[in-house]
Order: C-alpha cells, then sequence, then structure tokens
C-alpha cells in the first residue's frame, strides 16, 4: 500500500464514520434502513482499485452526505 492509497483509505472510512453519525439524527423509523444503506454502499465498493473512480465515490458521497444532512435539518433533526 502506498501513500496515496492510505490516504483515500483515510478518507473512505471518514466518509463512513460522518454518514453514520448523521444517520443517527434520522427518525427513528428509518434510522436502521439508513445504516444498512450506507454499509450496503461501503460494502459494493469494498474491492475497488481505480483510484479515480474511489475519488468518484468518495465526491459523490460527500455530495449525498451534505443533501441528507440538509434534509434532516429542514425537518427539524439536529
Amino acid at each position: 500500500m502506498d501513500l496515496q492509497d492510505f490516504i483515500l483509505r483515510a478518507r473512505v472510512l471518514k466518509l463512513y464514520r460522518q454518514a453514520l453519525r448523521t444517520a443517527r439524527r434520522a427518525p427513528t423509523s428509518t434510522k436502521a434502513e439508513l445504516r444498512q444503506t450506507i454499509r450496503q454502499e461501503v460494502e459494493n465498493n469494498r474491492n475497488c482499485k481505480d483510484k479515480p473512480r474511489i475519488r468518484y465515490l468518495i465526491s459523490e458521497g460527500l455530495d449525498r452526505l451534505k443533501r441528507l444532512d440538509e434534509m434532516l435539518d429542514m425537518q427539524g433533526h439536529r
């Protein structure tokens, strides 16, 4: 594993942790499903070795997380 791989892995793990923290704010009725969806997205791409694809997935994940965070804020789930 080279330095770039290590940095990408750290970014993926950070995104995963952020997503799980955000999921805690979701309503109780959807929290478990949201956590399962987050985990499934990570698992689906676990064996990806293509660095540009990984960067794209991180970018897409951050965008989706931002939208989820905004939606939860608008619904009053802080």
